[in-house]
């Protein structure tokens, strides 16, 4: 008997995996499978134990950091039900950036563990966990997810749980510096965030992710790294303006710094000096000092010269063979003024840019490379532009320049220089979401530095993007070279008009996602429209009543833009709005306090139409949103729910918009009609507030 004890404690001695050990079954939906684990014993009396959410995605699914970025929510879990846990705390690994469709958000892909933090109630009896989880998970498409999951001491294990849960807590940013990782110095600027770093381990993918209470949004960092290769200086960028009089100094800010699997993270508290710089104590190498300016141009010329080879400007590639081929056996002087024009269109687009970034930087407006992406009148703009380009191909219509200057110019010698011009700054406009190397260096150094600087490295941009264009000028033989025109040239052109056409379907699907459904198919059909009518105009069907059907179909794109692109200030994301909550309506007013609740949709062109047209109007947003005394709340009903349905039946409601007041005079609710005024809303707060001291009631 004692041989077999021995036996039996030396088997466990050996064994690898604790008897502790305990997961969960693997519950799975569509693109996720999760679980729950630990390698803690459930039953012993230790106060605090360490279990983990297990979590497993389909290629192509993700699901968000504790701060989503732009977009997404992060993993909810409740204890109900559970005996003997006090609390349970998610702790985060470092993540990764995700970008999809020029938006950035912060999460997990594949295989990833959350450890869980649990207190016990009582730390001398075991613990049973049952959790309620919420969860999003995203591909294309966002679904989100709930699942009921239990741990309990005997539950068996898999054999894993102490190599994941290891590894995961290895993976939590640090608090301190570590030999793998070391912040130099962090600053603030008025619009900016600086980190200069040393990694022993050379660069990785370095990131900067900054949080705040107050909802900021930063870009995504530019990187110059050191020349030894072990370190780096990162500068964000805010995306939204501060309030006025607000700096950064004075915003408590949580910075976790990423280079491949190390992390570390520092937090960032008031009262700071603007400028300031926080010196953090190390033994790593000192910072290298910032690159000379000559250096940075060079890379803005070297940035955007291979512009001209990025996806994003591969569609203009068709403009540019025909701008080629059609001189082909032309004299020197033709060629040379229409690849000098194609040019002066990128560099004067270019400097374009460097004006309204100067511009915005100054108004303290959001800025960036690309960021006119954001923008749905900007998208309208350029889809329409592209459809233009591609009718033209086509044969549909021509573009050719003014009459005062066709009067003044030989037209034989400098044709269609306008379509020149015009081409080269859609190349330019096309090449903005792009992002070529070195491109990141020079505009994150621009971005941060003065006026001069700024135009300086635009201008190097478009210098280096023109210079192709520059070459066949400067040597007119290469184009003259070609073959000549022959049939062929009735038959490419029209199959490249396609390419542009596919790149204006592309911007209607990213319209589609800024703005919901109902807008993208009205842009669609104006463009379809605008497409037709120039072909019957081509044909010489009601050619004289084309131009009013363009221009309206134009106008009418613009304006279903203009209302479809709510302010930023009063999106879902922007942390003025509290999710909708029909309990909390009761006590709030219970407490004098008047409640707003708007019941929305992505799909609902007039509640975009409210919000940019009334509810952005000052007054009134300062009116709902300034003061404590008002909750405003709002019910998205983009997707069916049961709740918001009842809510909006309750009231005569079927349809949305609708918009309700609460308060201590009014407890019923104060609808408001379907297109709000200013006045209607202003009154309804009036008559739906307390009584205050001397009021007659």
């Amino acid at each position: 008997m004692k041989r077999l004890l021995s036996f039996f404690f030396f088997f466990l001695a050996l064994s690898p995996v604790p008897l502790w050990a305990a997961a969960s079954d693997w519950q799975r939906e569509n693109g996720i499978a999760v679980r729950l684990i630990s390698s803690d014993d459930l039953s012993s009396n230790n106060k605090e134990l360490t279990l983990g959410l297990d979590i497993k995605l389909e290629e192509g699914w993700h699901i968000y950091w504790r701060s989503a970025g732009e977009a997404g929510t992060p993993p909810a879990i409740t204890t109900g039900g559970s005996d003997n846990v006090e609390s349970l705390t998610i702790l985060y690994p470092a993540p990764h950036r995700l970008t999809l469709m020029g938006m950035d958000t912060i999460g997990y892909e594949g295989h990833v563990t959350l450890p869980l933090r649990v207190l016990k109630k009582e730390a001398a009896k075991e613990m049973a966990l049952q959790a309620s989880l919420d969860i999003l998970t995203c591909s294309t498409l966002c679904v989100p997810r709930h699942f009921d999951l239990a741990l309990t001491p005997n539950m068996a294990s898999s054999g894993e749980e102490k190599a994941l849960l290891e590894e995961a807590l290895e993976r939590l940013p640090a608090t301190q510096d570590t030999s793998d990782l070391s912040i130099l110095k962090t600053t603030l600027g008025t619009n900016t965030i600086q980190v200069t770093f040393n990694a022993q381990g050379g660069l990785q993918q370095p990131d900067l992710l900054i949080e705040s209470a107050s909802d900021l949004t930063f870009s995504k960092p530019s990187v110059i790294p050191v020349p030894d290769g072990h370190g780096a200086t990162l500068t964000a960028s805010l995306l939204s303006p501060l309030s006025e009089g607000a700096v950064l100094a004075d915003i408590p800010l949580t910075l976790t710094l990423i280079n491949g699997h190390a992390a570390r993270e520092i937090t960032l508290s008031p009262p700071l000096a603007l400028h300031a710089s926080m010196t953090t104590p190390s033994h790593a190498l000192p910072p290298a000092s910032p690159l000379p300016f000559w250096t940075i141009v060079l890379l803005a010329l070297l940035g955007g010269f291979i512009l001209n080879l990025m996806p994003c400007v591969l569609p203009v590639l068709s403009i540019k063979i025909l701008s080629v081929i059609k001189h082909a056996g032309s004299h020197k002087d033709v060629v040379r003024h229409s690849f000098l024009a194609s040019a002066g269109g990128i560099v004067f687009s270019f400097l374009l840019l460097a004006a309204v970034t100067i511009a915005l930087k100054a108004s303290g407006q959001a800025f960036g490379w690309g960021v006119q992406f954001q923008q749905p009148v900007f998208l309208v703009f350029m889809i329409a532009l592209l459809t233009f380009f591609a009718a033209n191909l086509w044969g549909f219509f021509e573009i050719t320049l003014p009459r005062f200057i066709l009067d003044r110019v030989d037209t034989s010698r400098h044709p269609k220089l306008a379509g020149d011009f015009a081409g080269g700054m859609l190349a330019t406009l096309l090449a903005t979401p792009c992002s070529a190397p070195f491109l990141g260096t020079a505009i994150g150094f621009a971005l941060a530095a003065g006026s001069l600087e700024i135009m300086a490295v635009f201008f190097a941009l478009g210098l280096g993007m023109a210079l192709p264009y520059l070459a066949i000028a400067l040597w007119p033989h290469l184009a003259s070279a070609l073959p000549k025109s022959g049939n062929w040239m009735n038959i490419l052109p029209r199959f490249l008009g396609f390419g542009l056409l596919g790149t204006a379907v592309w911007l209607l699907i990213v319209v589609r996602a800024q703005t919901g459904h109902a807008p993208f198919i009205l842009i669609t059909m104006a463009m379809a429209g605008i497409l037709f009518a120039l072909y019957l105009r081509h044909r010489n069907i009601l050619r004289g009543l084309m131009p009013w059907a363009i221009g309206g179909a134009l106008i009418a794109s613009f304006f279903i833009a203009t209302l479809a692109s709510v302010p930023l200030s009063l999106q879902k994301e922007s942390g003025v709005w509290k999710p909708f909550d029909e309990a909390a309506i009761a006590s709030a007013v219970s407490e004098g306090k008047t409640v707003f609740v708007d019941v929305t949709a992505d799909w609902c062109l007039t509640c975009k139409y409210n919000k940019r047209v009334v509810l952005g109007q000052e007054d009134v947003s300062t009116r709902l949103f300034g003061h404590e005394a008002i909750i405003t709340q709002q019910a998205d009903w983009t997707s069916p729910n049961p709740v918001i349905t009842d809510f909006l039946h309750k009231h005569g409601a079927y349809g949305i918009p609708f918009n309700i007041v609460f308060g201590p005079r009014a407890p019923q609710g104060i609808a408001l009609p379907e297109l709000l005024t200013k006045a209607s809303i202003l009154d309804a707060l009036d008559k739906a507030k307390a009584c205050q001291q001397g009021e007659a009631c």
